[in-house]
């Protein structure tokens, strides 16, 4: 026996685990909570402060994350996500939270519940493109996979927008103020020309599909907005996108073939 491996009456080996105690401590304090609806007055309550929380859908726990500055902060921007994604009701979310403050940063708290629960096979948004930001250009042509986050709750394009300026303004303004007002990220690529476009907004266009539809209609040729499963782009550009939901140039909506055809063989 080599030594250092010795085990008997008189020794005997020790595994040191802090952060698996520390997550089964987070756990625990967090199942003594009552998750509530996630709604804009439940987050008006919260203290602006950081901490850790879950989301569950239906009752089930989808996903845990932590808000480094404050935790309504970080959890309106996922009720203002989930609010405007097709596949689900908002009313099925609901949220609990703990204020954790001293070390924050060095124990990493949502990873010690994130490793827990997946252990459970639970929290299937974590790692799973939920908590993505802009992925970036680069991305866009990626085929987003079934079990992925925006396939399974892809954004909704009827999605009411109050105050849509109609009438006549600019090309350059009415995106800045789309893009300002979609609960969904809308990234374009910018012109100088824009300023110099006027568009008409026909009164009574309400939601993203239909302003989008217009916004098309006043572009140069060669450009066209796409949307994805969890964002909308436009660019000058042509050919197509794996997993684009709907295309919109020459004021034209358009499903891509390839939606049409599973919704057909489905």
């Amino acid at each position: 026996m080599e030594k250092g491996t010795m085990v008997g009456k008189h020794a005997a080996e020790f595994k040191l685990s802090i952060t698996k105690a520390l997550g089964d401590q987070l756990a625990l304090a967090l199942e003594t909570l009552t998750p509530i609806p996630l709604t804009p007055d439940a987050l008006g309550a919260l203290d602006a402060s950081p901490g850790v929380y879950q989301l569950y859908l239906g009752g089930a726990l989808v996903y845990v994350g932590k808000a480094d500055r404050s935790l309504p902060q970080r959890l309106e921007k996922h009720l203002r996500k989930l609010s405007s994604r097709s596949g689900m009701d908002i009313a099925d979310v609901t949220f609990s939270c703990l204020y954790v403050e001293e070390d924050f940063s060095a124990v990493a708290p949502e990873r010690l519940l994130i490793s827990r629960h997946k252990g459970l096979g639970e929290v299937p948004w974590n790692y799973n493109g939920f908590g993505n930001n802009d992925p970036g250009k680069r991305r866009d042509r990626t085929l987003v996979e079934g079990d992925h986050f925006d396939r399974l709750f892809p954004i909704d394009l009827d999605w009411t927008l109050p105050g849509i300026p109609q009438g006549r303004s600019s090309l350059a303004q009415l995106l800045v103020w789309t893009k300002g007002a979609l609960p969904y990220l809308f990234r374009y690529q910018d012109s100088p020309s824009f300023a110099d476009i006027v568009v008409e907004v026909p009164t009574g266009t309400g939601d993203a599909d239909q302003l989008l539809a217009v916004i098309s209609g006043a572009l140069p040729d060669g450009w066209r907005i796409t949307a994805l499963p969890g964002y909308v782009i436009m660019y000058p550009e042509e050919g197509d996108y794996p997993s684009a939901l709907r295309y919109y140039q020459a004021g034209q909506s358009v499903e891509p073939r390839s939606l049409r055809v599973s919704r057909a063989d489905g």
